[in-house]
């Protein structure tokens, strides 16, 4: 595992702290690897996922220190989402 997806699952989880139950996400940046977040909580991974939010190492640690909207980044281009729309909604307003 990269230390950048190290940090990012620390960081990540840090926000996460209720869970996510809605269903399963995944984080992917390119070049580092892909982070699962479930009910089960947040982990390094590649598995399936009910939607897949891609974005640069720097978009992902700008989204997670409050520097930068998850939907300002979609809009923007910088974070692509493939998959269900209102799961990425719900992950973006618990990353807010």
């Amino acid at each position: 595992m990269s230390d950048v997806i190290s940090a990012a699952v620390t960081a990540l989880g840090a926000k996460m702290t209720n869970g996510f139950g809605a269903g399963v996400a995944k984080f992917v940046i390119p070049g580092e690897g892909a982070i699962m977040v479930d009910a089960d909580g947040v982990r390094a991974g590649d598995e399936e996922a009910d939607v897949t939010l891609t974005a640069d190492a720097e978009v992902f640690r700008a989204i997670l220190e409050g520097e930068m909207g998850a939907t300002a980044a979609f809009m923007t281009g910088k974070l692509t989402v493939d998959g269900s729309m209102g799961l990425a909604m719900q992950l973006g307003a618990a990353l807010a």
